[in-house]
């Protein structure tokens, strides 16, 4: 089995893996699922992965320059 490098975007993390690369508590992720996840995750039996790739996405998608585009944002 080769190495994984930083760059393999189809990594799968664990949940607390997800929560500290977006410094996020655990139960933020598991709120968020529960709700309607605002981040895609995949299921694998019981355990449940989130994809390295999927991660970098939203932090692109949420990421804003000004509180006036993060409360245009957050009203859609």
């Amino acid at each position: 089995m080769s190495a994984i490098g930083h760059t393999d975007y189809d990594l799968l993390l664990t949940e607390v893996q997800a929560a500290e690369f977006l410094n996020l508590s655990v139960r933020t992720l598991q709120s968020w699922r529960v709700s309607g996840s605002k981040i895609p995750f995949v299921r694998c039996g019981r355990a449940v992965r989130y994809r390295f790739s999927d991660l970098v996405t939203w932090i692109k998608a949420n990421t804003v320059t000004s509180t006036t585009e993060a409360e245009a944002k957050g009203a859609e």
